[in-house]
């Protein structure tokens, strides 16, 4: 049988046959050597690829996991959003006469509210996945980038309900959807994606040595929500300061949202194109520090 040598964690390299001594029996089968990953280990693409497998299987038990033992099961998918949605319009709406531009305020607010509860519940699940895993990481080796991803996934099934629900409320307020959204739908969810993977990336390694994050992530996630157009529009942020304002990155996705779905105006593509530079920067820096940080998991979790 071919030795297996595990040094601390990190990425299999495999030696050849030829440079290894032989084996009392003249076994000159490779050996598997598991070696500790550089200073800044790259990323590596193929090796995600090659445990698909093991990403579905975890974004099937995340999924499953999610609505164990609850009443209403995926019915929550459903209801948190609606319940957002008439909070913000009795109390935005109604009391403090936000303005919508010119979109019934429930619809204006569901809008946003649907994809703002995927990227909140995808990076707040993605952040606390390697402590929930840690019985996982510290017996087997696998590319440990699958399981704060996994979280990112698996929310796409309540965001795909959330817009069935706003559909429904669109032909209620007889709202069309412009026939870009054929095509912008689709890239704003990668982009929430992207920035979602990013966010947990990072959130996620310093959890793991920084318990007190997970104290942190139910605030973060509140504070960036008042900090997005969630419950207001970006014409009410001074044209000056939209460019600032958009390296927030949910700023152009939402407000790309509002544009395609609701047509409350022309597609943002300037918000939009910096949003989606500050989303790509938070995915590759977060990914670039957990693989960073990634020798420790197994010692810590």
């Amino acid at each position: 049988m071919a030795n297996l040598t595990l040094e601390n964690a990190a990425l299999p390299r495999v030696v050849p046959a030829e440079t290894q001594p032989s084996e009392p029996h003249g076994d000159s089968r490779p050996e598997m050597v598991i070696e500790p990953a550089a200073r800044w280990p790259r990323v590596d693409l193929r090796e995600l690829w090659t445990y698909r497998q093991l990403l579905f299987f975890l974004v099937w038990r995340d999924l499953k996991v999610r609505y164990a033992q609850t009443v209403l099961g995926i019915g929550w998918a459903v209801l948190q959003p609606l319940l957002s949605m008439l909070v913000f319009t009795v109390i935005f709406g109604r009391f403090a006469k936000v303005p919508s531009d010119g979109i019934p305020y429930a619809v204006f607010s569901l809008a946003a509210v649907v994809p703002w509860t995927y990227f909140s519940t995808a990076f707040s699940t993605s952040s606390n996945s390697l402590v929930t895993s840690a019985n996982l990481i510290s017996k087997v080796y696998f590319p440990r980038l699958v399981v704060p991803i996994a979280p990112v996934l698996a929310a796409i099934v309540d965001l795909l309900i959330g817009f069935v629900v706003l559909a429904a409320l669109m032909m209620v307020y007889h709202v069309a959807p412009s026939p870009a959204a054929i095509f912008m739908v689709p890239l704003l969810v990668l982009l929430m994606a992207i920035t979602a993977t990013g966010v947990g990336c990072w959130l996620s390694a310093l959890n793991i040595q920084y318990r007190d994050v997970k104290h942190l992530v139910p605030f973060l996630s509140q504070i960036w929500m008042y900090a997005s157009p969630i419950v207001y529009p970006v014409s009410l942020v001074p044209a000056r300061l939209r460019p600032f304002y958009a390296l927030n990155p949910m700023v152009g996705i939402v407000e790309g949202f509002r544009s395609v779905l609701l047509q409350s105006g022309p597609i943002p593509w300037r918000l939009l194109g910096i949003s989606a530079a500050t989303g790509t920067l938070l995915l590759v820096g977060g990914a670039l520090y957990f693989r960073r940080t990634e020798r420790l998991f197994a010692d810590i979790a």
